[in-house]
């Protein structure tokens, strides 16, 4: 169990520094593009930024998953699963969306929306690793 749990924890620490990155540096940077450029840029950085994230985010569902599977009834991973089913909800439902908007030829008002939208996944992935963090602290002193 405790391997699933850093599994957990590294998952979702290495996609709060992702998050964060692309939060204050890369989404800011979009308008720096020019309008003619960017829906090529838009098209190479969605599918750069999908083969470092996608695999990140698959271990953190699957290890939600089957942390809330074996410890059945244990509130902390039904809570900590519901934060990644909204993070998909906001990926899919609002990133993606905006993101092809961009590849379509999509302003400066996309990326402003970009930017802001992402700001919930950017605070979910935060909670979360606060969450898992004090869980694991949590764990370790009572096995001390």
């Amino acid at each position: 169990m405790t391997e699933l749990i850093l599994l957990q924890l590294v998952a979702t620490f290495l996609m709060t520094g992702v998050i964060w990155f692309v939060q204050v540096v890369h989404y800011p940077l979009f308008l720096l593009v020019p309008l003619e450029a960017r829906g090529e840029y838009c098209k190479k950085h969605m599918r750069r930024t999908t083969a470092v994230v996608l695999p990140l985010m698959l271990l953190e569902m699957v290890t939600a998953v089957l942390l809330c599977v074996f410890l059945w009834g244990n509130i902390f991973w039904l809570v900590n699963l519901a934060f990644i089913l909204f993070i998909w909800i906001s990926s899919f439902f609002i990133q993606v969306p905006l993101h092809y908007k961009l590849v379509s030829g999509g302003d400066n008002k996309i990326v402003e929306r970009l930017v802001t939208g992402n700001w919930i996944r950017t605070i979910l992935w935060t909670i979360r690793l606060g969450m898992l963090t004090f869980y694991l602290y949590c764990l370790i002193k009572t096995s001390i």
